[in-house]
């Protein structure tokens, strides 16, 4: 498997977005999240699976091999991803990739709302608003993901691919607004113009119960 833009690096301006897996930006009522090994190549370029509604969002992860750096997919694993396999108590990515279903509930707990700044030295800034009262033990990720479109990078189907997490960030419980900045190293070989931020929280359990993107906009080259 081929990936070229994810070989490279480079850096721009957070002044907007390019939203290439869904034009929509209406809450979704539906997150999938796909997590599949480095070394599974035909988890990424399979057949592609019957077309989604866009009130489905999807957040692709991509884990470390074991004990295999030269991995086909390695060059955008994520460490975090494995966390999240364990947030789960998920088994092993022994057959290759694992799928998980959230049905988000059309009023949540929580409210989120993301934005950006201004490019330095290889980082992105992005803001995190919340608002609301979660349940116990829940808990906010900032993230950048990299929107691959259908046909491109060797993958059949669009993909929000994550490509560096911040998290866990602590929600406020008292339902009052509460704002928190991180920032977010451009990872080696990211299209800039491809990025965008992202949000989400997940409860004590590690169920994804809520999403957030960055306001649809235009181009950032």
């Amino acid at each position: 498997m081929h990936l070229p833009s994810i070989v490279g690096a480079g850096c721009a301006l957070l002044t907007g977005l390019v939203q290439a897996v869904s034009p929509s930006c209406s809450p979704p009522r539906e997150v999938i999240e796909r997590l599949m090994s480095a070394d599974c190549e035909a988890c990424w370029s399979g057949t592609a699976p019957h077309p989604l509604p866009r009130s489905s969002w999807v957040l692709d992860w991509i884990a470390p091999a074991t004990d295999n750096a030269d991995a086909p997919l390695a060059a955008a694993a994520l460490p975090e991803a494995g966390a999240r396999l364990e947030a789960l108590a998920s088994p092993a990515l022994s057959d290759g990739a694992r799928e998980f279903r959230w049905a988000l509930a059309a009023r949540p707990a929580v409210h989120l709302q993301v934005g950006g700044g201004p490019a330095w030295n290889g980082y992105l800034g992005l803001q995190l608003q919340t608002r609301g009262k979660p349940p116990a033990g829940s808990a906010a990720y900032l993230a950048l993901v990299e929107n691959i479109p259908a046909g491109s990078d060797g993958s059949p189907v669009a993909r929000r691919l994550v490509r560096n997490v911040a998290g866990p960030l602590v929600i406020e419980p008292s339902g009052q607004r509460s704002t928190q900045w991180r920032a977010l190293r451009i990872p080696e070989g990211a299209k800039p113009e491809r990025l965008q931020g992202a949000a989400w929280w997940v409860d004590g359990e590690g169920r994804l119960r809520g999403m957030a993107l960055e306001a649809c906009a235009a181009d950032r080259r």
